[in-house]
């Protein structure tokens, strides 16, 4: 009896010492990114929270060989798991082999990988479900133009997956009875940035271009776009813009009056999540290929109770 209760307590040990110093390694595609600092900031301070373990991050700076480079890095160094934030989602097959290879478990965060229908053993995939993120931004500019007038749509970068599905969000929704009486009159990529949607807007200002809204495919275009009508003396009652993502300064500019719409996607709860993936691979538990984490539609109407619950 006595060598069971100790065989007991020596197993419990292992397990509490398997656990206790276990290193992840993060790629990010940028640290300039305000919601990919939104959620490497939410990570790391998860990973404050757990005894015994480290992040190693990474900035990537949109360069997809530097970021393959870290990966190579973070196996060479024995990392017990990686998490990746994809510059290019097309990329992510020779990721996925790499982590595969050596036996070390990889979750990709917010931006899906190309692969995510063949990812390997001890590989997932947590972020939000793009299909809802652009649908009900969408729907939501509809209702505010009563489903007539011109818009403008400001992509991300066209190798991210996000901004094409966003797109595609678009284009659906417009195309739906209640919104076919909106044309698209321009549609160009901002590459997520706050300062080349201030440019691509004053340019389509200066080509004098009409539109009664911008469709963007996330917060920083936006309020880029609502930067260069202000400096345009263009009345912001007298155009709809809609973002993605709800960052601090999209909630303060829709405070102000400027922005219509954002949606909420949790940064903070992706790197959450990512971690928590990660581990569990890492410990040899099972892990869902997919983890989703929901949008929430923020508007003026709601913006208080959004502010006050979050």
């Amino acid at each position: 009896m006595k060598r069971m209760i100790m065989g007991a307590a020596l197993a419990v040990m292992m397990s509490t010492a398997a656990h206790a110093a276990e290193t992840v390694g993060v790629s990010m595609a940028l640290f300039d990114d305000n919601f990919l600092t939104v959620l490497r900031n939410g990570m790391q301070d998860y990973a404050k929270t757990l005894d015994g373990v480290t992040l190693q991050v990474e900035d990537a700076q949109n360069d997809v060989a530097k970021q393959q480079s870290q990966i190579q890095n973070f196996i060479a160094a024995g990392v017990n798991a990686i998490i990746v934030n994809p510059v290019d989602t097309d990329a992510t097959a020779a990721m996925s082999k790499l982590a595969a290879d050596a036996g070390i478990p990889l979750v990709y965060v917010n931006r899906e990988p190309s692969n995510i229908d063949s990812l390997p053993e001890k590989q997932a995939f947590v972020a939000s479900n793009e299909v809802e993120s652009g649908t009900l931004e969408t729907q939501e500019v509809c209702k505010l133009l009563g489903g007539k007038g011109k818009a403008v749509v400001m992509m991300g970068e066209l190798s991210n997956q996000a901004a094409r599905m966003r797109t595609k969000d678009v284009h659906d929704v417009l195309a739906t009875d209640a919104c076919k009486g909106i044309e698209i009159v321009e549609e160009q990529t901002a590459n997520w940035s706050r300062t080349q949607g201030a440019d691509l807007v004053t340019n389509w200002l200066s080509a004098g271009l009409e539109f009664d809204a911008v469709i963007a495919n996330n917060d920083e275009m936006a309020i880029g776009a609502i930067q260069a009508l202000k400096a345009a003396g263009r009345s912001m009652d007298s155009v709809v813009i809609g973002g993605v993502d709800a960052t601090q300064d999209a909630l303060a500019s829709m405070a102000e009056g400027d922005l219509d719409v954002t949606v909420f996607q949790n940064a903070a709860g992706q790197g959450k999540g990512s971690l928590d993936a990660a581990l569990k691979l890492a410990r040899g538990e099972t892990v869902d290929k997919k983890v989703y984490i929901p949008f929430e539609l923020v508007t003026p109407a709601n913006l208080k109770d959004y502010q006050a619950k979050n």
